[in-house]
């Protein structure tokens, strides 16, 4: 019987790390968490932490990483098996006898460490030598300095199929091909995978070389620039991210960790004195290495090349986040200028532009909304229709409930205000066009021809206070009396009028009487029979003749306020209830925010109307 996943999830569960990392190094709570001085380097500040609910621990200093097993290995020097037997005396679980195909792959595996350092050597070696001649002066050109080159273990891989065997001798062929530095044809012919390339060791999060990327120097028509080792039992290209080793301690300083694309960027940014940076390798990043990620740092700074590929990977990225976003982790985004790399852009314009970039990234909202808002053009309300569709796809692959609501409110805010932004004021006729005729409306023209007989009716409804009570029928009598003010609050109005069926035909009648008015005469619209009559609600009246008029048109816009807002909080309400089922966390949030608006302007309306009422009575007395 092998040891299964769930066998050592059973373990783990059974043992809490911390009491066990407590035997050798001293701890202190922080937190949910204990932190220490690292075991695994020297250092003074703590950066070594310990999670009894993750099952792990991680130091940001060294990029020490493990569970309970790990740390039996790492830290007592145990075999694999040997720390299991003894984690599973501890938490007295039986061990299942070995798998003796998993005993000795766990066997090779060690071995490969030593294929791989060994295939180091003699890459720098043969930089260094004869055959590396054209090699070390690409790397001039590149402007790497000696310091860098020997930090990031710059090597030469000869132009010779056969050259590993004669210099590694001491592994069998396969070693060689078990850790990626020989590769076979259909023939069945071996060969060095690594040939004619400029090399970088690939290192694991405590610096040992687990794998290879080679670059050619010249172009050459069907070879691949970069070339990077296979998946192998050392090296898992989706769980390793490039430099992470030198990385960690640097962002632990600088609070922050910078994804480029490719280990030839993290180079060059560490020429320009940029440590903290990252790379995947070759593909665009996993789940796993966010996670790594955002162990590090509460949002790294993905940095993309300005060109489309540059966005298509950024959105990539975006793409596998949106499902992990969790408070206070995110991502932040960095687009070069277009046609650039960080190398390049670092050589034109130097190291402080770069810093300049990643000093101010754009947010993972923003780029989620730039990206989706220009992917096509939107003239049409179908296409428009579709933009809100993809971003609401986008929202739905969200986990974290009240993250999602916060997105789709957000998402759906700046929809509305890019497919319905506010429509111009209707602007006032030109003298020329107004009738000289005076008729029954005193102080104003007629009202034009077009002017229906039902609107007519509606308007002197409205203005006797006869189709509604309240505030709605004294708003209205007010713009009647001021309407000056009319224009001023359209696009309040309008919300109001696609909100209230009611209000509808009411202010769609004072919109058009009101096109065929000179709102700058101090006359009011009214009747044959002189001014319009008073709300039926005296305690909102803004039409007294004893009024200051700057003073009634302020509480009349204080009103038009009241009005539209009540019934705009309504329908957001009625939205976020029905859509409980599929989101109760973040409905039921939204829902109390809601309420308390709407609590908050029915307290608005009421002192509104004990100070209109006031005021109204304080006129009688002294009259």
């Amino acid at each position: 019987m092998s040891i299964t996943p769930q066998w050592k999830d059973e373990l783990r569960a059974r043992i809490t790390l911390s009491t066990l990392v407590q035997r050798s190094v001293k701890l202190t709570r922080a937190g949910r968490e204990w932190k220490g001085c690292c075991p695994f380097h020297e250092e003074k500040t703590p950066s070594f932490y310990v999670n009894d609910q993750k099952a792990f621990y991680h130091c940001f200093g060294c990029g020490a990483h493990g569970d309970a097993i790990g740390w039996m290995v790492d830290s007592q020097g145990l075999q694999f098996m040997d720390a299991v037997k003894e984690l599973a005396g501890m938490a007295g679980m039986e061990v299942p006898a070995p798998d003796p195909v998993m005993a000795k792959r766990a066997e090779q595996r060690a071995s490969l460490i030593d294929v791989t350092e060994a295939s180091q050597r003699f890459f720098v070696d043969s930089l260094a030598g004869p055959s590396g001649g054209a090699a070390r002066e690409y790397l001039q050109r590149r402007g790497f300095s000696p310091q860098v080159m020997a930090e990031f273990g710059f090597g030469w891989a000869p132009e010779d199929r056969q050259a590993l065997p004669r210099a590694l001798s001491q592994f069998g062929e396969d070693m060689l091909e078990g850790a990626g530095m020989r590769a076979a044809n259909e023939q069945g012919e071996r060969y060095d995978r690594f040939r004619g390339r400029v090399m970088l060791p690939i290192q694991d999060a405590r610096g040992r070389v687990i794998a290879f990327g080679g670059r050619i120097l010249d172009k050459r028509d069907g070879v691949a620039k970069y070339l990077n080792s296979p998946d192998t039992d050392l090296f898992d290209k989706g769980r390793t991210l490039y430099n992470l080793h030198r990385a960690a301690p640097a962002a632990r300083q600088s609070g922050r960790v910078v994804v480029v694309e490719g280990y030839m960027d993290v180079i060059a940014l560490a020429n320009a004195g940029i440590a903290d940076a990252v790379a995947p390798l070759g593909t665009a990043l996993t789940e796993m290495q966010l996670e790594m990620l955002w162990r590090m740092v509460e949002v790294p700074v993905l940095c993309f090349d300005g060109d489309a590929a540059g966005q298509r990977a950024a959105m990539r990225a975006i793409t596998r986040a949106l499902p992990l976003l969790a408070p206070m982790r995110s991502l932040g985004i960095v687009r070069l200028p277009a046609g650039l790399d960080p190398d390049d852009l670092i050589k034109a314009q130097g190291p402080r532009a770069m810093e300049a970039l990643l000093a101010s990234p754009a947010s993972l909202i923003d780029t989620l909304w730039e990206f989706e808002r220009d992917a096509q053009a939107l003239a049409t309300p179908e296409a428009k229709a579709g933009l809100k569709a993809r971003l609401m796809a986008h929202v739905d692959t969200i986990a974290d409930p009240e993250i999602k609501s916060l997105y789709r409110r957000e998402l759906s805010d700046r929809f509305s205000a890019f497919a319905y932004p506010p429509r111009p004021a209707r602007p006032a006729p030109q003298a020329a066009q107004r009738p000289a005729q005076r008729g029954p409306w005193k102080g104003a023209p007629l009202p034009p021809p077009g002017l229906s007989e039902g609107a007519r009716v509606q308007l002197s409804q409205m203005m006797a206070g006869g189709q509604r009570q309240g505030l709605l029928a004294a708003v209205l009598a007010g713009l009647a009396r001021f309407p000056g003010q009319i224009a001023r609050h359209a696009e309040s109005l309008s919300s109001l009028a696609r909100l209230d069926r009611e209000a509808a035909p009411l202010i769609e009648s004072l919109f058009e009487l009101a096109e065929t008015l000179d709102s700058q005469l101090p006359t009011a619209i009214c009747t044959s029979q002189g001014q319009p009559a008073p709300s039926a609600d005296i305690r909102y009246a803004f039409i007294d003749e004893g009024n200051d008029p700057d003073a009634a048109c302020e509480e009349l816009a204080e009103a038009v306020s009241l009005l539209v807002e009540r019934p705009a909080l309504e329908a957001a309400l009625a939205a976020t209830i029905a859509r409980f089922e599929s989101d109760p966390e973040g409905s039921f949030a939204e829902q109390t925010r809601l309420r308390t608006q709407l609590m908050a302007v029915e307290e608005r309306l009421k002192a509104f109307g004990r100070r209109k009422a006031a005021a109204v009575g304080s006129g009688d007395d002294t009259a």
